[in-house]
């Protein structure tokens, strides 16, 4: 990477985020971005979700973590950090601060109440207050896996549809039929009109929603989409405002989604944070500003399915797959806007079976190497995909 005239890596002052001394991030003149660890060097991240010590292990999880190449804790590993010194991250995870949207199995704050920035705050001092001048913490998430819902469909309704459908006693439910009155002449007729519902009225409304019956007409998508932007710009603007108080070194991360959610949802929080998580399917989407693949791994349904329907081009199925894994994986670190990625879980969950578990580490502890031989080799390689495109492989997938 090259250097300024102060010896210093040659990053546009003006893109820089974050405080000398802690993590910070920027942007290079070449327009590649980077975290800057507190030693003032570039940094990418390469962590692993969910890191823990078994007491019946023989093996360090930390070591084992030095030795595949990876620098950083991710989610759900939150106590190694005190003994290791590895970068981690940490969720706040507001969303438990308060359930004033609490139906059709999601669970939220209620961010029109008044209360609602206090409760913020006080989750936010309690958490990030004992971290606050932690220099290898390299930044905060929101949450980690909250319970947004996802988007509407028949058996699922949409926020809308959920606010409208609250007892009167939340704030939610008055700003959601305020809102949604105000943009069909305030007639509940109009609406169901528009929406091509029959709705007698707003009990009406409510009893479909405790049936779980989702409306999924063009009318209600579109007020979904207007709904679900305001209430989550709300949301993570008084979530980030709260970190900020409590934790001002440190960036935020933004949030991490374990679940599909929409593409609103998604906008909302990148508007707010400092560096953005997204998937790996959404690099592709060229995205101009600092972003982290919060969740990666060839072992993923999208890349055992295409995998598995090459079959008549040789390789097994676990070698396509490893295969088209690594290939991604390299192409997007390579990417200028990515400064990091996080491989998914730690260990493999219950029912997954070798080869194809999305564990580094067997639940019999023994190491998956399949996963971490080619890891290590990326890892140890990123400084050279970063500083060089990569050129186009030839080989069949």
């Amino acid at each position: 990477m090259a250097l300024s005239s102060d010896g210093l890596p040659d990053f546009k002052r003006e893109s820089l985020r974050g405080t000398p001394g802690y993590f910070r991030v920027g942007c290079t003149h070449s327009g590649q971005w980077w975290l800057i660890a507190p030693d003032g060097q570039p940094f990418f991240m390469k962590a692993v979700h969910g890191v823990v010590a078994s007491a019946d292990s023989a093996h360090d999880p930390v070591a084992r973590l030095r030795r595949w190449g990876f620098n950083t804790l991710g989610c759900g590993s939150e106590r190694l950090h005190l003994e290791d010194g590895l970068a981690f991250m940490r969720a706040v995870n507001f969303t438990t601060a308060g359930s004033g949207v609490n139906m059709a199995g999601v669970r939220l704050p209620d961010v029109f109440d008044p209360a609602w920035p206090g409760l913020a705050s006080a989750r936010a001092e309690e958490i990030c207050t004992p971290l606050a001048e932690t220099q290898n913490l390299l930044g905060w998430l929101t949450d980690d896996g909250p319970n947004w819902p996802a988007v509407a469909a028949a058996d699922r309704p949409g926020l809308l549809q959920i606010c409208l459908s609250l007892e009167p006693d939340r704030a939610a439910y008055h700003a959601a039929w305020e809102f949604v009155l105000a943009l069909h002449g305030g007639s509940l007729a109009a609406l169901a009109a528009a929406w091509s519902v029959t709705l007698a009225n707003k009990e009406a409304l409510r009893a479909m929603t405790k049936r779980e019956e989702g409306i999924v007409t063009p009318g209600y998508l579109q007020d979904e989409v207007r709904w679900t932007a305001e209430f989550a710009q709300r949301y993570f603007a008084t979530t980030v405002a709260a970190i900020r108080r409590h934790a001002p070194f440190h960036l935020v991360l933004g949030c991490r989604w374990t679940t599909a959610v929409n593409a609103t949802l998604r906008a909302a929080c990148a508007s707010a944070v400092d560096i953005c998580l997204i998937d790996y399917d959404d690099v592709g989407s060229n995205p101009t500003g600092p972003v982290l693949i919060g969740d990666f791994s060839w072992a993923k349904k999208s890349f055992r399915e295409e995998a598995s329907a090459r079959r008549s081009l040789g390789p097994t199925s676990i070698e396509r797959m490893l295969r088209r894994g690594r290939l991604g994986l390299s192409r997007a670190v390579a990417h200028p806007a990515v400064v990091g990625y996080a491989w998914s879980h730690w260990r493999d969950r219950a029912g997954e079976q070798p080869p194809f578990g999305s564990g580094l580490v067997r639940e019999n502890d023994t190491e998956a190497h399949e996963h971490t031989e080619l890891l290590t080799t990326i890892n140890d390689r990123v400084e050279e995909l970063r500083a060089m495109a990569l050129p186009a492989e030839e080989e069949t997938l």
